[in-house]
């Protein structure tokens, strides 16, 4: 069965979720750990504690944040496993869904992508 990664980008600094979006997310992430669907994720620090390394021209140099320049940033993330596509696709619509019932006055970017296995092209 194809895995897929879900994450969703917002400006950071929009404060904590409410309670209901967490309410929300606990029986959702409840429901697909159970089913099997959801095999791990979690949310994420900001990033005035992340770490980069760049590489550029065979040189790396390391940036510690926070950084001024990020709009968006990535507050969580998920690996999950699917019997189709579809399946992924319309649950993470369900998944986008919960944020804009329980916190609809940020904006969120719920971005799923499948886990490449090797070297082919998704469906390949």
């Amino acid at each position: 069965m194809p895995r897929f990664m879900g994450f969703v980008r917002m400006e950071e600094g929009v404060g904590t979720p409410p309670q209901a979006l967490f309410d929300a997310m606990d029986a959702y992430i409840g429901e697909r750990a159970a089913n099997g669907v959801f095999l791990d994720g979690g949310g994420l620090y900001g990033t005035e504690d992340a770490v980069n390394f760049i590489v550029k021209q065979g040189d790396v140099s390391r940036v510690d944040g926070p950084y001024a320049e990020a709009k968006e940033v990535v507050g969580g993330w998920a690996i999950m496993e699917y019997d189709s596509l579809d399946a992924a696709v319309d649950d993470q619509r369900e998944f986008a869904e919960l944020h804009a019932k329980h916190w609809p006055e940020v904006t969120v970017i719920s971005t799923l992508r499948q886990i490449s296995t090797g070297p082919d092209a998704p469906g390949d």
